[in-house]
């Protein structure tokens, strides 16, 4: 599921006392600097201005105040959001503690690291602390906040991200529509939080393969987003790249190609040639090609992405091995087996390591490899992978 857009959050509490503020000052227009920068896709000088930030604060006010959980809370966002995890899980722990400490336990600061913290779980898959942290979030938002403020809203749709996930639909569904129900109330209906709300909902049709009951929230998404933020704004190109799968996946290729397109031209834009889903969008298009034999347009799509894939370690890893195992299919196709073979491996590795060996990405895996040192004469190695293969087939479905 794709997540909102990480979101700053300037707390500021004046002092009376000249020198404070005039240190207060300074640290917010760095703050803001930093938020600038984000927006613009300077990811690094958007790091190093909030680490400024957080320098000024703990020299200013010390390193308890509010001001320093703020810059700490936005520098775990940034590294959250660049799959640095191990970087953010501190900042976050910190930033929780001195908000929690200074404005009690049940303030709507803390909410929003909690909320962050939330994030930071899911993505790395430890869905049973993000679920708590989640839960903890919404119920001190919908104890402080009106019960329809757009925070609300957003724990919500973070929350039925987590359960959509872990295939948990029937819990996630509710969990959307209340948070669009609150959106359109608050914000209107063609404000792009409502967008994406539309989106979110969509895409637990679109998982489940209801692309009929999917396509008019895309729809009315993309709408809003082109409407409400401009047609390069990099949420019109998540729209259009959902939009563009739904008919990849009916086999409506070329609808989905120019979507595909526009998404990426979108992405390089306004993140980057380097950014993670500028990789996932050459990817999407690499495959679009694939599927129907056009291997010479697939094949520098696919190195590209993987190229981007390589720099982003984390969340990224599964769109890693996917990309490998496909690139490595229009190798075998074309009788390449020698340079297919290790991209099967390296896929099977990051499958049975992230997913664990159970599961069904690593029996296609298997399945694939196995094939290739059939077609290679490898008999002895493609009798082994066999023996794995039974194992899956055997197992109760």
């Amino acid at each position: 599921m794709k997540t909102l857009p990480i979101a700053f959050l300037l707390s500021i509490v004046m002092s009376a006392a000249t020198p404070a503020h005039a240190q207060e000052s300074k640290w917010r227009t760095i703050s803001e600097e930093a938020i600038s920068l984000y927006e613009k896709g300077q990811y690094d000088r958007a790091v190093a201005a909030v680490k400024k930030s957080l320098a000024v604060a703990e020299k200013a006010v010390g390193p308890h105040h509010p001001n320093t959980a703020t810059s700490l809370n936005n520098l775990a966002e940034l590294y959250r959001d660049h799959g640095q995890y191990a970087l953010a899980e501190p900042l976050y722990k910190r930033a929780v503690a001195i908000r929690e400490k200074y404005f009690g336990p049940n303030h709507s600061l803390v909410a929003t690291s909690l909320n962050g913290h939330a994030e930071l779980y899911r993505a790395q898959n430890r869905y049973a602390e993000a679920e708590l942290l989640y839960k903890r979030a919404l119920a001190i938002r919908e104890k402080t906040l009106r019960p329809n403020h757009p925070d609300v809203a957003q724990t919500l749709n973070n929350l039925a991200e987590l359960y959509c996930t872990q295939g948990q639909y029937a819990s996630a569904q509710p969990l959307y529509e209340r948070s669009l129900m609150i959106r359109e109330k608050v914000l209107g209906g063609d404000h792009p939080s409502m967008a994406t709300g539309l989106n979110n909902l969509a895409l637990i049709y679109h998982t489940q393969g209801q692309y009929a009951q999917a396509e008019p929230f895309y729809k009315r998404a993309l709408g809003i987003y082109e409407k409400t933020l401009g047609l390069d704004h990099p949420n019109v190109g998540t729209s259009l790249s959902n939009l563009a799968a739904i008919y990849h996946n009916q086999g409506q290729y070329a609808q989905a190609e120019p979507l595909y397109q526009r998404a990426l031209t979108i992405r390089e834009k306004t993140l980057g040639l380097d950014h993670p889903d500028v990789a996932r969008d050459l990817s999407s298009l690499a495959e679009l090609y694939r599927i129907q034999g056009l291997y010479a347009q697939a094949e520098p799509f696919y190195g590209r992405s993987l190229a981007i894939f390589e720099k982003t370690p984390g969340v990224y890893r599964l769109d890693m091995a996917t990309s490998l195992n496909n690139l490595a299919l229009i190798y075998h196709t074309q009788g390449r087996y020698a340079q297919a073979e290790p991209f099967y491996q390296r896929a099977l590795g990051i499958f049975e390591s992230t997913l664990g060996p159970d599961h069904p990405n690593v029996e296609k895996s298997l399945d694939n490899l196995a094939k290739l040192y059939r077609a290679t004469d490898q008999t002895g190695a493609a009798e082994k992978l066999g023996v794995r293969l039974a194992s899956f087939r055997a197992a109760p479905r």
